[in-house]
């Protein structure tokens, strides 16, 4: 286990969201679900997540999740974008801007592909600008029109 994780307060879907979020991304699954008793309700749930171990907790309806937290989701192309964007955003989720959602419950994401940084901070200053206005302006990120803003097409 890392020596640093994700640890999110649920009211009481802490499993049920463990189980969506491994269906979603690949390399997941359920490390633990803790309960106090064999028939006793989740406490917690131990899960990864593409490699990154996360723990979650059913501690009540106190704490809700903000965009002051947000789990970056760096992608290779424009499918990985779609399919994540699908799963997140659209099954009882919220799109947001320039590649952030909420998912069903609640938890911002950015789903972003890892070739934004060549068009908003690429060596063509104006190509630059014209893709930044061109991201501020969109929901989910599409790699074709970015590269389209940056030549200027």
């Amino acid at each position: 286990m890392q020596r640093i994780s994700p640890f999110l307060w649920f009211d009481t879907q802490a499993v049920e969201a463990a189980d969506f979020y491994v269906s979603v991304f690949p390399n997941s699954h359920i490390r633990e679900v803790m309960r106090s008793a064999p028939d006793a309700p989740a406490m917690g749930v131990s899960f990864v997540l593409d490699g990154v171990d996360f723990q979650a907790l059913n501690g009540g309806p106190e704490f809700n999740f903000t965009e002051a937290v947000s789990f970056f989701v760096a992608v290779d192309d424009q499918e990985q974008i779609d399919r994540y964007w699908q799963r997140l955003a659209t099954e009882g989720g919220s799109p947001g801007r320039c590649g952030w959602l909420k998912d069903k419950y609640g938890l911002s994401w950015q789903i972003v592909p890892m070739s934004l940084r060549d068009y908003i901070a690429g060596p063509d200053r104006e190509g630059a600008s014209r893709a930044m206005t061109a991201m501020l302006g969109m929901s989910k990120l599409s790699i074709p029109d970015l590269r389209a803003a940056y030549a200027g097409k």
